[in-house]
């Protein structure tokens, strides 16, 4: 591929992902159709994630673990004037493409975004969770990695890119590009896997969100909070 013809570069952060990275791969594929890159960045997967993605994508990167240091790895590689990150949990309806498309003008001189969340599952209360945080989102100009973030090449330069932190880097490169401009917030939804509502109780696993954040605003470091979710979460990388 042209990197004079790469408009945008998705970069998927994986982890032992081999249940579901071939769905989202396979159904990104229209968008490497339309000129676009996509790239898989690895933290040392010891399932079949590498195998499965590799033949998929543009580019199959290796790096630490930690998402941050993923996307950074995937950034620096990246040949697109659009940075778009992508939780490997989500599941994309086909159509997002077109609506990224259409706000690219705007875009590659210098902005970001991110599209509306959907949580997975019938429960009426993981669409009232959704809802709660676009709206949120919204209203603080701050996004969440579920919500798959976009941001403009000389923009995401302009900021340094993801703190390297275990947490919260979604939370803390939001306020850096807060500073430089509000969000593009898409009505558009794509969605994420709710398992962890799921497992733990929505209610339960909202307010431990909320507090977390809660903390991280009050200054508790994300090195600290890293340790409380995943005494929370073990199983999940």
């Amino acid at each position: 591929m042209d990197s004079a013809e790469c408009w945008l570069s998705i970069i998927i952060p994986t982890l032992d992902e081999a249940q579901g990275v071939v769905g989202l791969l396979q159904s990104m594929q229209p968008w490497r159709a339309q000129g676009a890159e996509l790239i898989l960045v690895d933290g040392g997967s010891r399932d079949n994630t590498v195998a499965l993605a590799t033949p998929l994508t543009d580019q199959m990167l290796t790096s630490s673990p930690g998402r941050a240091l993923q996307m950074n790895a995937g950034a620096a590689s990246a040949r697109g004037r659009v940075l778009w990150f992508v939780h490997a949990d989500s599941y994309l309806a086909g159509d997002e493409i077109h609506t990224l498309k259409s706000c690219l003008p705007e875009l590659v001189s210098g902005g970001w975004g991110r599209f509306d969340v959907m949580l997975s599952g019938a429960d009426w209360r993981l669409r009232l969770v959704a809802t709660m945080m676009n709206l949120r989102s919204r209203i603080t100009a701050i996004a969440t990695g579920d919500q798959g973030i976009f941001i403009s090449r000389c923009w995401f330069d302009r900021v340094a890119g993801f703190p390297v932190q275990p947490l919260m880097e979604d939370v803390e490169i939001s306020a850096r590009l807060r500073r430089l401009g509000r969000p593009v917030c898409l009505r558009q939804r794509i969605t994420t896997d709710s398992r962890r509502w799921q497992r733990h109780g929505v209610w339960r696993t909202v307010s431990f969100m909320w507090w977390l954040r809660w903390r991280y605003f009050r200054g508790a470091s994300a090195e600290e909070l890293h340790r409380y979710y995943y005494a929370a979460e073990p199983s999940d990388g």
